[in-house]
């Protein structure tokens, strides 16, 4: 139980520290990723008006039909070309990417490939 409370606070702590980074970064709307054991989502923000510009997440009827599973890299390069898509449709070219607690490794690392290949600058 200790154990557990100490790893969540260090997820938190983790999570604020890269967020203030991009704070200071506040012209550009923020690319913001969530994972789950089975789903990933990913969401523009515009931190000026605090609006969301534009989603996608595994859990789509779309997606859901072309990937399968949502919970593998192969799900998350989906998600990366379509918030890319979604983000240039909606007038968004260049975001800042926030990564929140997670290590720019594996699904976070797939995301951020795919939707820079779809023509997002980041």
């Amino acid at each position: 139980m200790k154990r557990e409370i100490q790893i969540a606070r260090q997820r938190k702590r983790r999570a604020l520290r890269v967020r203030n980074r991009l704070k200071h970064d506040a012209s550009r709307p923020r690319l913001s990723v969530f994972r789950s054991r089975r789903n990933f989502y990913a969401q523009i923000i515009d931190d000026g008006t605090g609006r969301t510009l534009a989603a996608a997440g595994t859990r789509e009827k779309q997606l859901r039909e072309e990937i399968g599973y949502g919970g593998n890299k192969t799900a998350a390069a989906a998600v990366g070309k379509e918030i890319a898509r979604r983000a240039m449709a909606s007038g968004v070219g260049e975001v800042v990417f926030d990564r929140r607690e997670y290590k720019y490794h594996g699904r976070v690392a797939a995301l951020a490939d795919a939707a820079r290949e779809a023509g997002l600058v980041f």
